[in-house]
């Protein structure tokens, strides 16, 4: 038993290194199941926490019972997020998404690697170590959920290290650093205050990780309304698999501020083979996304 364990660790260090030297995929399809959507989603909750990572909020996106998100984090986010600060208290959480899918369940991740690479930028080899720990333990987690499949997903030829930790969409469009700026407050506590006070009357907040002494603090928020993920989702999430774990959209203090990823980099980074066809059909949700969460700052 040892011996399987032992290699086990190593055919999964061995796969995260082969995945380096390849181009990036921003998910993973870890495995399908043909049992209940609601069956599946009590055995994936039971085994993320159960091998050591947190699981901080659980929702359907775009209120659809076809679809289940669990946002987990892990002392190797936090950790890596604390070695570097700033903006990549973006980088707290990670997604697993469950879709019923033509009879079956396809359960998905975020693909740590591609995300951490982009939102750390040059300073990924600094967390490098904390990324690949993570890696194993979703990976290992979701193996024992059905049908194993760990395979990448969600574009086509996929995106190189070197364009990921500079990724934007096209020239001219926004990249990881360039936020959208949604408040300024005199203090931290006093933004944490605001924004916490405005969620607490809404039943919208999915999930939140703070870091006190680094004065930041994600916010996972569902986006509703007319505008919102009912009306934005099924147009860019055309393809199998579908892309479950995009959602939800965040909202970050750092220090006084209140910021946003722009969409034009959020949503593009987490559908790069989209057509500037399809995109122009969503071009109004960078900003219906900027005023929603704008609305919680207030």
């Amino acid at each position: 038993m040892k011996l399987l364990k032992t290699l086990t660790i190593i055919f999964l260090y061995l796969s995260i290194n082969s995945l380096n030297a390849q181009n990036l995929k921003p998910y993973i399809l870890a495995a399908i199941s043909d049992a209940p959507l609601a069956e599946i989603s009590e055995v994936v909750k039971t085994n993320l926490t159960e091998s050591g990572l947190e699981v901080i909020g659980e929702y359907y996106p775009a209120n659809d019972s076809n679809r289940k998100v669990f946002v987990v984090t892990s002392s190797e986010l936090k950790d890596a997020v604390k070695t570097i600060g700033g903006l990549t208290g973006f980088a707290s959480a990670l997604r697993i998404g469950l879709t019923s899918e033509n009879d079956i369940i396809n359960i998905s991740y975020t693909n740590p690697i591609y995300w951490g690479n982009a939102y750390f930028g040059d300073n990924y080899d600094q967390v490098e170590q904390q990324y690949i720990s993570v890696t194993e333990k979703i990976s290992a987690t979701l193996s024992n959920v059905g049908k194993v499949k760990d395979l990448p997903f969600g574009s086509k030829d996929g995106l190189t290290i070197k364009s990921l930790r500079k990724y934007r969409y096209m020239f001219g469009m926004e990249k990881f650093d360039d936020v959208a700026e949604l408040n300024e407050f005199e203090s931290y506590e006093d933004a944490v205050s605001t924004v916490d006070e405005e969620l607490a009357s809404t039943d919208n907040l999915v999930y939140s990780v703070e870091f006190p002494e680094e004065k930041i603090k994600l916010y996972g928020i569902a986006i509703e309304g007319e505008k919102g993920e009912e009306h934005f989702l099924p147009i860019i999430d055309i393809l199998e698999p579908q892309h479950t774990a995009f959602l939800p959209y965040e909202l970050l203090i750092v220090d006084n501020e209140a910021v946003m990823l722009h969409g034009r980099f959020r949503i593009a980074l987490s559908f790069p083979d989209l057509t500037m066809m399809t995109f122009s059909k969503i071009m109004s949700t960078p900003g219906d996304i900027k005023d929603a969460l704008k609305g919680y700052t207030q």
